[in-house]
């Protein structure tokens, strides 16, 4: 595995690692990272980490329910072989360190927004570019096409195994009046979620906040920001219609597609039995129509509930798409494709699908 972002832990010692991990998070609870530490046991405890809110398999936000799913249909089918924690609302460790601790094998799996390791992997913003995705069925293809192809391999390389490809679309939330075309944003502080969505922002005229999506409430209780950008899901989990006077809606067209996929650390992933990585390969790839489903369901959910809160509610076209997506090219894509072959690559296999 690549260390070129190694930041100091042994990743030969993992016990080692998780105990320094552990030290330095007063968010890491005792029982957390030392259950997936196994010697010969005949039953594997894994842990399933994310920043979404928690509920149960049958409500909730859909992404805490897919990873409950999941670990119910594992343990099935391997008859308690393997077995799972959920820890949601990031209770096991903080959201932007979850990445880095798949990769080194300190953290089993995780339900993560992609584009937040932009950071540490440029690579992965792909999976949040603006206009480059704008619909589910086009995000669909990506698994088995070139993108996902070389996706896949990029981040094995990189010490992560996609278990399941979960696409979200999303809109955005004012306090202050409607963003539909580019020219509205002009002035305005707002939340993008990816680098490569802000330098699309940056370009309209926009300043722009960069922080999780569990953050985006209090920064715009506070007027600290004045719009933001995320999913349908997390507009209703994290009930930004209490702030908002106008939301864009995703039900119909949407420019702002993000891949949050359920990921594994391959250093867990690859010590496990074949039989067992096949289970967790299967039953990933089963969670993804119900993903897609709740998805489109959360997309008019979250129109309907911010229209409910007294938010005046916009829907998109593909004439509006295709504004942003003019100011996409040539902000995001191309700094995106400048960056080093690998995002060229994948920029370039992406636009196929167009």
């Amino acid at each position: 595995m690549s260390n070129e972002f190694d930041t100091g832990f042994d990743a030969s010692k993992p016990n080692a690692l998780r105990r320094q991990l552990l030290a330095g998070s007063a968010a890491l609870p005792l029982m957390g990272l030392g259950s997936s530490v196994w010697a010969a046991e005949s039953s594997k405890t894994l842990n399933i980490s994310h920043q979404f809110p928690g509920g149960t398999i049958e409500s909730g936000d859909f992404r805490d329910r897919l990873c409950r799913r999941f670990s119910v249909e594992v343990e099935k089918r391997t008859k308690g072989a393997l077995k799972f924690q959920v820890y949601p609302g990031s209770s096991l460790m903080k959201t932007n360190a979850q990445f880095s601790a798949m990769r080194k094998g300190a953290l089993d799996l995780s339900l993560f927004p992609l584009p937040y390791a932009g950071g540490e992997v440029p690579e992965v913003n792909i999976s949040l570019m603006p206009a480059l995705v704008t619909s589910y069925e086009q995000a669909a293809k990506w698994k088995t096409a070139e993108v996902g192809r070389l996706l896949t391999k990029f981040l094995e390389s990189k010490g992560i195994v996609i278990l399941s490809w979960v696409w979200q679309a999303g809109g955005v939330a004012s306090r202050l009046k409607p963003i539909i075309v580019p020219d509205d944003v002009k002035g305005m502080k707002i939340r993008g979620g990816s680098r490569e969505f802000d330098l699309m922002l940056k370009a309209a005229g926009a300043s722009v906040i960069s922080l999780p999506s569990n953050e985006i409430y209090a920064a715009m209780q506070t007027g600290a920001m004045d719009a933001a950008y995320t999913s349908s899901t997390s507009f209703m989990s994290f009930k930004l219609e209490e702030l908002a006077k106008a939301f864009t809606s995703a039900r119909n067209k949407s420019y702002w597609f993000m891949l949050e996929p359920l990921l594994m650390s391959k250093q867990i992933f690859d010590a496990l039995p074949k039989d067992q990585r096949d289970t967790l390969m299967a039953v990933g790839a089963d969670m993804e129509k119900f993903a897609m489903d709740a998805a489109k369901d959360d997309d008019k959910s979250a129109a309907l509930a911010y229209a409910r809160a007294g938010s005046k509610v916009t829907d998109l076209d593909a004439a509006i798409v295709n504004k942003w997506q003019v100011i996409a090219r040539d902000s995001a894509w191309k700094d995106f494709s400048d960056k080093n072959e690998n995002c060229a690559a994948l920029i370039q296999a992406a636009q196929k699908l167009i």
